[in-house]
């Protein structure tokens, strides 16, 4: 801790936000003033238990969430994430662990994410990842929004437009030791795309905190508001976040086996098998909201079919082959509604339980399947993702293996909020979700 408080010292910092990313996916922090951190903090800071049943229109309860007004969780922080905010002169921010008797709540969505890590473990594998986002940049106009530019796919003309918002975007993730690899203006009005480079599970989810953070950031400086709601205008493209995963065995890539017909080794095809075999659960996870189903359509390139293929970009599961062979897939059907600890656990646990299991892996889609008829895609076995949240949480709720990797309390908790924002969110209008969410993703 004495280093740590030179380093701030050093660095004028005044005030350390210690953050948490709750069941809606809202991050939230509690702010503690340096003269605090003489110790650590190491009982940390205060939070009603109730912050995990939190639903994302309001700072209500949710209902049969089997958490309420009494009882109290410690937000402890875990110093190795602490960075200092290049675009909040003065402010540091560090990631909590949230813990209760000292040891860790079940609440906890990092804990969540360690078990699952420690489940892949128990296979002799480790899981690295990135979250490959979109997201758009507006300008504040009255009630709503209009677009920082009406530009399209890959157009130099708008990386024009935001070079010095880019700029100063690339400065601050690397001043944070997120390293940024490709940037371009993706299909939607003023929506964008800058990918990071993978890390380990854990820092890959604590990176993608620190990357929204950031990224929203460094928007407020140039008077813009980015946003990750999946989807903003009716008539373009919405904004996914690719959840991309390799596995490893020490230091080989595990996917890959040339010498096989579908170019996956035997744990590639069963855990891919185990990520099909529960996607429809899964859904509940990775694209949580009302809105993000207004995204998951057949020809919007967002993966609206339980499928996978190579390079097939309406496959839910795309899976990546280069000259070393294949190395990662991506999860399409994912977005930055989702809580990062949360998703990349779930798919953890199904992949897990695929290899437990060995799964057989269904055929390649080779096709885009909304081109084909219904009784085709029956008979191939491309069938529809969930339609709605509400389907989705069904599915969640049928999940044995996904509602066990959560436990029963965390399980309880997040079906309560997310059925409140269904319920409270459904009949809205896109206009009216966009006006309600856009600065809150």
């Amino acid at each position: 801790m004495e280093a740590i408080r030179e380093r701030l010292e050093r660095a004028g910092v005044e005030w350390v936000r210690i953050l948490w990313c709750d069941h809606a996916n809202l991050i939230r922090g509690k702010a503690a003033h340096v003269s605090l951190l003489a110790d650590g903090l190491p009982e940390g800071v205060g939070i009603a238990m109730a912050q995990q049943a939190l639903p994302v229109m309001y700072d209500a309860v949710a209902k049969d969430s089997g958490l309420g007004p009494v009882g109290e969780a410690r937000l402890v922080p875990d110093w190795d994430t602490l960075k200092l905010l290049p675009y909040a002169p003065g402010q540091a921010q560090v990631i909590g662990d949230m813990r209760v008797g000292g040891r860790a709540w079940e609440h906890c969505p990092r804990e969540y994410l360690r078990q699952q890590i420690a489940a892949l473990a128990e296979l002799g594998l480790c899981a690295k990842a990135a979250f490959e986002n979109e997201f758009f940049l507006l300008w504040p106009e009255g009630e709503g929004y209009r677009p920082a530019d009406r530009s399209v796919f890959a157009a130099t003309g708008a990386m024009n437009r935001h070079q010095d918002f880019i700029h100063e975007l690339t400065r601050a993730l690397l001043a944070q030791d997120l390293q940024p690899e490709f940037y371009y203006p993706e299909s939607g009005p003023g929506q964008q795309e800058l990918s990071i480079r993978y890390s380990d599970a854990l820092q890959a989810a604590d990176h993608q905190i620190v990357y929204r953070e950031t990224v929203r950031g460094v928007a407020v400086q140039h008077g813009l508001v980015a946003s990750f709601l999946p989807k903003i205008f009716e008539d373009a493209a919405g904004s996914g976040c690719h959840l991309n995963l390799s596995l490893w065995q020490g230091e080989n890539n595990a996917l890959g086996d040339p010498a096989h017909p579908t170019g996956l080794s035997p744990t590639g095809r069963h855990f891919l098998a185990g990520v099909l075999a529960h996607l429809p659960g899964l859904t509940a996870l990775t694209i949580p909201t009302p809105n993000s189903f207004r995204r998951i359509r057949p020809h919007f390139w967002a993966g609206a079919f339980r499928a996978w293929g190579y390079d097939n970009r309406e496959a839910a599961l795309r899976v990546s082959r280069g000259s070393a062979g294949v190395t990662r897939f991506e999860l399409k059907a994912s977005d930055a509604s989702a809580n990062p600890y949360l998703a990349l656990g779930a798919l953890l646990a199904a992949g897990v339980d695929g290899l437990r299991r060995e799964l057989p892996l269904p055929p390649e889609a080779t096709v885009d399947p909304g081109l084909l008829s219904s009784e085709e895609r029956e008979r191939m076995g491309f069938d529809s993702l969930p339609t709605s949240l509400g389907q989705a949480l069904d599915a969640l709720r049928e999940d044995t293996v996904l509602l066990g990797s959560l436990g029963p309390a965390r399980a309880r908790a997040y079906l309560a909020v997310k059925q409140m924002e269904w319920e409270a969110l459904k009949e809205l209008t896109l206009e009216e979700e966009v006006r309600l969410l856009a600065e809150r993703y």
